[in-house]
């Protein structure tokens, strides 16, 4: 089989309806298939810019080639990110157990004060981005990590265990621009068992 070169859209785990009321068919179904898209059809277009300039041996600006290159590629990881931290309705949010909420209590003090701060750290991302739960590997500890656009302030070597998108095309078809009240309604719809699965893997 030949080698996978190039970024695919990933698939969700659920149905395009299957988080309604909190995001609509409608809107998962745009953000999925247009916006996400747009990220992948992005970065292998750069990609295949790149493979032609090194077989005709041709000049690039590599400083803007690179700096949209990583634009695309984090759009392209944090959204795979995204979907895969997402349940039906019904079957997500709540408190959660496992090492996840045990660490966040070792963390944060409460499971509460993690979500005031992660609710707070999405709510005044500057312009368009993302807010996400990493950890440090050098410390072992989960960190709250506020980026900006895909790939600004962003942690070199964090493992990210869960990410929230708080780009207006995430929400805009649903509220507007009430970003607060999508923020609010992202806990409802939490995979704490994937967001668990994670910090496992990220912490043995």
């Amino acid at each position: 089989m030949e080698e996978v070169r190039l970024y695919s859209l990933p698939k969700l785990k659920y149905g395009y309806g299957d988080l309604v009321p909190h995001i609509s068919e409608e809107q998962l179904t745009i953000h999925h298939d247009k916006h996400h898209q747009a990220y992948v059809t992005g970065a292998n277009s750069i990609l295949e810019k790149l493979d032609k300039a090194r077989r005709e041996n041709a000049e690039l600006d590599m400083k803007s080639t690179l700096k949209e290159l990583c634009f695309h590629i984090g759009g392209h990881l944090l959204h795979s990110k995204f979907w895969g931290n997402l349940a039906p309705a019904g079957k997500g949010g709540g408190t959660p157990g496992g090492r996840i909420g045990d660490e966040i209590v070792k963390e944060f003090g409460t499971f509460d004060r993690f979500k005031k701060e992660f609710s707070q750290a999405a709510n005044s991302v500057e312009g368009s981005g993302w807010a996400a739960l990493s950890v440090c590997m050098q410390t072992r500890r989960p960190i709250i990590m506020q980026i900006e656009k895909h790939n600004v302030n962003v942690y070199p070597s964090f493992k990210i265990i869960m990410v929230l998108d708080v780009w207006e095309h995430a929400y805009y078809i649903d509220y507007r621009n009430l970003r607060g009240k999508f923020v609010d309604a992202f806990w409802n719809i939490v995979d704490w068992g994937a967001v668990d699965a994670r910090i496992v893997k990220a912490l043995g």
